[in-house]
């Protein structure tokens, strides 16, 4: 099974062609200090034998201009397709919707927090935000859902309202894992199995936490994998935000998951990926 990776980012030394706009008015750290071109992704990606990416724009680095995704698509449409952002509150947001993914969008992205906005937003539940969510819903078009804990109950009234929208966890949502088994800290997320329309990324944040406390990744995601069923659970490398090269992003991946069968490392590493994004399958 092609290994695909459906959460590195790319940011451009080129700020003239590809000006800077991030998200909070502050650029995050790990795009000043580690800006990656298309081309070293797609280098990276050989290196580490990953096949095809769905790049996630970098809200942190260019707001809600996509350009530089878009373009790296339409560049190299055989190994890549862009998860896009825009300002779903905004009037015209169908009209950007579409234009998006005429330049090669096949997933979306609502920032609802993170390190250049770390308070959880609440606008994702707005009604202006409604005809974004009826679109995404008839488009069939994946929406990554970058979030706290704290805003699963939000999330909860947006998929009772939309339950045709795919929505992917980015990080789990940060579920905690510290407790232990049986996990009753992150209920929350494993409440979440019930919406068929959730699938969940796992990324370095949750594969190398800093430490694992009285878990584990055996029975942690154990635990997810029997709840949800790897067919809805997909890895994303984070790079160039994790630190170390993609090959070893990969590698500790695939040790957290060495002890799940090789069916659902085959889902997890690549053929969720193809269910999320069926332009990597062409």
């Amino acid at each position: 099974m092609p290994v695909i990776d459906i959460h590195p980012h790319i940011v451009s030394p080129d700020t003239q062609r590809y000006p800077l706009a991030p998200l909070g008015g502050t650029q995050s750290t790990w795009s000043s200090e580690r800006p990656t071109t298309y081309q070293t992704l797609l280098k990276a990606m050989d290196d580490a034998g990953v096949d095809k990416a769905a790049i996630v724009h970098s809200s942190t680095a260019y707001g809600y201009d996509n350009s530089y995704v878009a373009d790296a698509v339409e560049a190299v449409p055989s190994r890549f397709t862009a998860v896009c952002s825009i300002d779903v509150m905004a009037p015209d947001a169908v009209k950007t919707f579409d234009h998006w993914l005429l330049r090669g969008c096949t997933g979306m992205r609502l920032f609802t927090t993170g390190s250049t906005l770390p308070d959880q937003a609440t606008w994702f539940v707005d009604p202006k935000t409604y005809p974004f969510w009826e679109h995404a819903a008839g488009k069939n078009i994946p929406v990554c859902m970058q979030m706290k804990q704290e805003g699963l109950p939000l999330l909860r009234q947006i998929m009772d309202r939309f339950p045709k929208v795919t929505m992917i966890l980015d990080h789990l949502s940060r579920a905690p894992f510290e407790d232990g088994p049986p996990y009753k800290a992150a209920a929350d997320l494993l409440d979440l199995a019930k919406y068929k329309q959730v699938y969940l990324k796992v990324t370095p944040i949750n594969v190398t936490p800093k430490s694992w406390g009285k878990g584990a990744p055996e029975t942690f995601f154990g635990k997810v994998i029997d709840t949800f069923g790897a067919s809805r659970i997909a890895w994303g490398s984070n790079f160039p935000n994790s630190v170390g090269t993609l090959s070893e992003i990969l590698g500790a991946a695939r040790k957290a998951f060495s002890f799940a069968k090789a069916s659902d490392q085959d889902w997890i590493f690549g053929r969720t990926a193809l269910t999320l994004y069926p332009a990597l399958a062409k």
